[in-house]
């Protein structure tokens, strides 16, 4: 395996950072949803009037423990966007990578004015919006975290065949079911509504799932390339979400559901979000692998001519 020049340890480490601490944002911020604790701090950018940064941690307690905790993981992920956008232009040759690092650092700052308009102008709206963009930022820096991996930069053969083709658009479906299904299901969460649209693509993303993986799985040359694991780990992932998924339907919208003890409401419907968004990532990056690891010009006929060429 030969190593690209522009290759940088630390600017993968920083991508994977930033990523990682994204992701924890994330559940915290599912928690502040699930706690419905989204107006427990009601100014923005200041704390009950003080610095968000000098706040009594003696005074962080109930709702204002996620509220706040939310804004301070959400600074610390800014922080670290900034030193990953200034890694990316410093350490690596590619225009379009730092491109992206720039599309990441505006969405992160979009990110912060989203959460700060869902305080100051109690609308459920932009924290609906604020919730969808949290996904689409979180894999955005998975891609970018990809992108900057030693596998990137591998050398071989790149797979040329119909079976290419059709896992291509396979997994661009696939991937952008996950992401429309996380819309619904942020709807849901904030309105109540919209249970019909979330079940139908809950259905459209397992079924989606399943061919993908049986389509790699099942290919001996694109599965060797791409590798097993992700494939897996997404049926894996499904399988729990699914679970997770009917827990959250009988612990919010079923008379059942209150019995349920709060703190395993909240565990609930947090995990079913963080879950989610480790689906969304993983079929970004397998999109992304197949995309990078297949050859999308060949044609029916030149698949054909070449089965009868080696027969």
């Amino acid at each position: 395996m030969q190593q690209h020049a522009s290759y940088s340890p630390w600017l993968h480490r920083m991508a994977r950072l930033t990523a990682g601490a994204t992701f924890l944002l994330i559940v915290i911020g599912g928690i502040v949803t699930s706690t419905d604790s989204g107006l427990a701090v009601p100014d923005w950018p200041t704390t009950f009037g003080y610095n968000m940064f000098l706040y009594p941690l003696s005074e962080m307690v109930g709702g204002i423990l996620y509220e706040h905790s939310h804004r301070l993981m959400g600074s610390l992920v800014g922080i670290l966007m900034i030193g990953l956008f200034i890694l990316i232009w410093a350490r690596d040759s590619r225009k379009w990578l730092k491109w992206l690092g720039l599309a990441a650092l505006i969405a992160v700052i979009v990110q912060g004015v989203l959460g700060g308009l869902r305080v100051t102008q109690i609308n459920r709206n932009f924290a609906i919006v604020h919730a969808c963009l949290a996904q689409a930022f979180f894999a955005l820096l998975c891609g970018i975290a990809w992108f900057t991996s030693r596998e990137w930069w591998q050398d071989g053969d790149v797979s040329a065949s119909e079976t290419a083709r059709k896992l291509r658009r396979l997994s661009l479906m696939t991937t952008c079911f996950i992401y429309v299904q996380l819309i619904f299901g942020a709807i849901l969460r904030h309105t109540g509504s919209r249970l019909d649209a979330h079940l139908l693509f809950a259905f459209l993303v397992a079924l989606h799932i399943f061919l993908l993986a049986r389509r790699i799985l099942g290919t001996n040359g694109e599965a060797q390339r791409i590798g097993q694991s992700m494939p897996l780990l997404l049926l894996s992932l499904l399988a729990i979400q699914l679970m997770l998924g009917t827990g959250a339907f009988f612990a919010k919208l079923t008379a059942f559901g209150e019995t349920f003890a709060a703190a395993l409401t909240v565990t609930i419907t947090t995990a079913h979000v963080a879950v989610g968004a480790l689906m969304l990532v993983s079929s970004f990056v397998l999109t992304l692998k197949i995309y990078r690891f297949t050859d999308a010009s060949v044609t029916i006929e030149t698949a054909a001519r070449g089965t009868l060429a080696t027969e």
